[in-house]
């Protein structure tokens, strides 16, 4: 008889981006209010840091938060957005390949730039990211939240802070993989392995501070990550 699976327990992050986004709708956080600060959130919701980090990118790219550097997040509206990738226009994998497009032209040269900036600390969140995706995929779980932080890990060790905001825009937390695998079929683990040994390619280059490398990574991981989606389409 085959193992039914449990369903997956739903992420502490979209549990946070459900929660912040009722306050905000329910007016408990007005538009202009800052948000408390990082502790004060873990604190009440008993979450790590980087959840709340992540549910802050989910509301950011969403239109509800914006970001000032050096600052803090407030409320928005999200007809206050410039630009917005939300979820529902990534509805299908034609949507998905036009994002990847995007992501190209932008996480090349962020991968560039965090080779020849990235700290100690950014090394470490990318490393964790990676171990967290290898964990994902051993357990059959979700590998897309460890997938995201690596890819806004890259973006910050940048040190330029548009780029985290731009990354946050275009949703890659938020993709929906779970209505794009109907379409096109879910990634199967040894794929999923393929894409983390990609993300540690450009892991590498970063930590060795080779620009030209890392660059070149992050075009294979997204070019081919591009054609595994195109594939998926035919």
């Amino acid at each position: 008889m085959d193992k039914v699976m449990a369903p997956p327990r739903r992420s502490r992050t979209l549990e946070l981006v459900d929660e912040l986004g009722h306050r905000i709708r329910a007016g408990q956080l007005p538009v202009g209010r800052k948000l408390p600060p990082e502790a004060a959130v873990m604190a009440e919701f008993g979450v790590s840091r980087t959840v709340v980090r992540e549910a802050i990118s989910r509301l950011q790219a969403a239109g509800w938060i914006t970001t000032r550097h050096g600052v803090g997040s407030f409320v928005s509206s999200p007809a206050e957005a410039a630009f917005c990738v939300t979820a529902q226009q990534l509805r299908t994998l034609r949507e998905a390949v036009a994002l990847l497009e995007l992501r190209i032209g932008i996480e090349t040269e962020a991968a560039a730039l965090a080779a020849q900036r990235r700290s100690r600390v950014n090394l470490e969140e990318m490393a964790t990211a990676i171990e967290e995706f290898d964990g994902a995929i051993n357990e059959g779980g979700d590998a897309v939240e460890p997938d995201c932080r690596f890819h806004v890990a890259v973006a910050r060790a940048t040190g330029n802070a548009h780029f985290v905001s731009l990354l946050s825009s275009l949703s890659l937390g938020m993709i929906p993989r779970a209505r794009l695998g109907s379409e096109g079929g879910a990634a199967s683990r040894d794929e999923l392995r393929q894409v983390n040994a990609e993300h540690r390619a450009v892991f590498d280059a970063i930590a060795a501070q080779d620009a030209s490398t890392a660059r070149a990574a992050m075009r294979v991981h997204l070019t081919n990550s591009l054609q595994r989606k195109r594939q998926a389409m035919n």
